[in-house]
């Protein structure tokens, strides 16, 4: 997608700057400094990992396309690093654990054996209380095109974490089919 210029996650990103930047303020908001150490899961080019780097989380984007982990490394930003590796076999890529993770629109591209993937990937690198904040389209009939998961479907992934909120993600700048896809916010907290 990204050879044929075709990435709406970051014209998401764009569009919707003002409301991830108030999901990411509650998130620092109940933890004391430092903020400890992020992970941007299907990182692409960067779009939100330097932010993440900005707000004093120890970033890490990680993403399976080696020319979006080049493009992300060219951005730089301090306490940033970036790994070519797939988020559905997170624990070979040996990264560490991590307090809070960070998925926009990366889980809701796979199949259920893929979540479920991501899902024990995330679990094995997650601290005591780490949280996911995770953005999905909900299903359509253009699931193969755009993706798109359940509620039911996210907590089958994540079955040792607590889902602490769901909120509809804003919509405005985002075009059709996307704007039709019932975007949602998922957040959920590792329990001990």
């Amino acid at each position: 997608m990204y050879r044929f210029g075709i990435t709406p996650w970051e014209r998401y990103g764009k569009a919707a700057e003002a409301s991830i930047a108030a999901l990411l303020d509650r998130e620092e908001n109940e933890r004391s400094r430092p903020l400890g150490r992020a992970l941007d899961l299907g990182c692409g080019r960067g779009q939100f990992t330097p932010e993440l780097g900005r707000r004093g989380w120890e970033a890490v984007g990680v993403d399976y396309v080696p020319a979006a982990i080049e493009a992300a490394e060219r951005q730089g930003g301090e306490g940033v690093t970036y790994v070519v590796g797939d988020v559905t076999d997170l624990p070979s890529a040996d990264l560490g654990t991590f307090d809070f993770f960070l998925d926009v629109g990366c889980f809701q591209g796979f199949d259920a054996d893929q979540q479920r993937a991501e899902g024990r990937g995330v679990s094995a690198l997650a601290g005591p209380g780490s949280t996911l904040l995770m953005l999905a389209f909900g299903p359509t009939r253009l699931r193969s095109r755009v993706g798109g998961v359940s509620q039911a479907e996210v907590e089958a992934a994540f079955p040792d974490w607590e889902l602490l909120d769901v909120q509809p993600a804003d919509t405005k700048g985002l075009g059709w089919p996307m704007n039709r896809t019932s975007p949602q916010w998922y957040r959920l907290r590792r329990q001990t």
